[in-house]
């Protein structure tokens, strides 16, 4: 009589075995015994720990020991010098000595030391560092023929891809963690913002700047953040895809000490389903574009606003993070086919990418006479203006670039946008000068800040 336990379980192993399974003994000792050996081995070398040092001012209260006063007593007491140690992760991306790191682990660093996984240590020094994409490139000097690591086309990656993930978690040496791509087109995540890869491989604090490699041992990303609760790794990780980092790495190699994106000149949207069914679209994709400034190159294109972008350079761009993340891989110079959509169907265009034109000149103005507005520095706002201070983009007018002396005394701030000045409309940082030097006590002037409209009033 059959044993109706067993014969249960062996209906649900029936079940859940996969149709395609095949069954057939071993032939190898590579059928035998899985081993990710091999990788580890070619790629290992190259990943190194970092050891960063910085100084910085901290408040001393005498309170501080003192639950109860140390709540009111916060903003007293003398700034004394800090020592702040860091650690995390790097990558020799050049036997020649530039490795690349997360700039929340190297950023502001007055001493770095890299140590290597054959135990050699050398000095370095960050060259390029964009706190935005969380990225440093640093430079170890008088070194040649170090272990490098290949970098992978990140667009060829794929959900389900096995990935390892090594670093120097929580300081106890170079660790490899195994796992698999689980995500693509991840945004606003970590220390950065943009466009990441997702891995279940464990990362966690001290990985930040590691490698996250592929089983031919290239590099797909740089390990940056992990989604968790108790500070230990929860199986989500995130990494910033390799074609970012080689194009961050390619400017460092030339001398850039910042990293230049392309501007764009326009804003848009991720398309919805309603979006999409109003477009005559079978699902939503591509990015709806609201904005277009102009002198951007998708204006010079001739794109306009309503145009949907379905893809940049054959891939597919499904919002406006992931837009301005194929843009930065590409780089300025590169021309690039856009795939896009409006009233008269599909079309394709050829935009050069460059940088945000500095047209109208900015014409920066210092006031620096002993009148109410002295100390005050502002500017027109132009392309490059609105990409550096992350404007809306069809601002115009002035902005103040920097606020001194009696300027800040009087409240103003540096962002903000001015637009009258006694009642005065301010056009051009000429007529800021010529205002601040009316012959008046009572003043009023009509700003801009941070997308709130307000007015300063004051007498001197």
């Amino acid at each position: 009589m059959q044993n109706p336990f067993m014969a249960g379980i062996l209906a649900a192993a029936l079940c859940v075995a996969p149709l395609w399974a095949e069954t057939r003994v071993p032939e190898s000792a590579q059928d035998i015994t899985l081993s990710f050996a091999p990788v580890v081995k070619a790629a290992a070398p190259a990943v190194v720990n970092i050891y960063a040092t910085r100084v910085v001012e901290e408040r001393v209260s005498q309170f501080a020991s003192d639950p109860f006063f140390e709540q009111f007593f916060q903003e007293f007491g003398q700034m004394q010098p800090r020592v702040q140690n860091s650690l995390g992760s790097g990558v020799i991306v050049s036997p020649d000595g530039f490795v690349v790191s997360n700039y929340h682990v190297v950023g502001q660093a007055t001493e770095i030391r890299v140590v290597l996984n054959d135990r050699r240590e050398f000095a370095a020094s960050v060259v390029l560092g964009d706190e935005e994409s969380d990225l440093a490139i640093l430079r170890l000097d008088n070194v040649s023929d170090l272990p490098a690591l290949a970098f992978r086309n990140s667009d060829e990656v794929e959900v389900g891809d096995l990935v390892l993930a090594i670093g120097n978690p929580f300081g106890v040496g170079q660790t490899v963690s195994s796992g698999i791509v689980s995500g693509l087109a991840r945004s606003s995540v970590g220390q950065g913002r943009g466009y990441f890869i997702q891995t279940d491989a464990a990362i966690n604090p001290g990985n930040s700047g590691g490698a996250l490699v592929d089983m031919q041992g290239r590099l797909v990303g740089i390990n940056t953040a992990i989604l968790t609760r108790d500070g230990g790794s929860n199986g989500i990780g995130f990494a910033i895809p390799a074609n970012l980092v080689q194009t961050v790495v390619a400017q460092a190699r030339d001398g850039a000490d910042r990293f230049a994106r392309p501007w764009a000149g326009v804003t848009g949207q991720a398309m919805d389903a309603a979006m999409a069914d109003a477009m005559g679209l079978a699902r939503p994709g591509g990015v709806l574009l609201s904005e277009i400034h102009p002198e951007s190159p998708f204006a010079k294109a001739g794109m306009e606003p309503g145009d949907v972008v379905l893809s940049l350079g054959n891939a597919p761009t499904n919002t406006p993070q992931e837009m301005i993340f194929r843009l930065a891989a590409l780089g300025i110079g590169a021309t690039v086919p856009v795939n896009y959509l409006n009233v008269d169907g599909e079309k394709t265009a050829m935009v050069t990418l460059g940088a945000a034109p500095d047209v109208p000149p900015r014409d920066p103005a210092t006031v620096t006479d002993n009148v109410a507005l002295q100390g005050l520095t502002v500017e027109r706002i132009n392309p490059v203006v609105v990409s550096e201070q992350n404007l809306p983009m069809g601002s115009t007018g002035v902005i103040v670039a920097d606020a001194q002396g009696l300027a800040a005394q009087v409240g103003l701030r540096a962002g903000d946008i001015l637009l009258a000045i006694n009642g005065t409309p301010i056009t051009a940082p000429d007529e800021v000068i010529r205002a601040a030097n009316e012959p008046t006590r009572r003043w009023a002037i009509d700003l801009v800040r941070q997308g709130q409209q307000m007015r300063l009033r004051f007498r001197l």
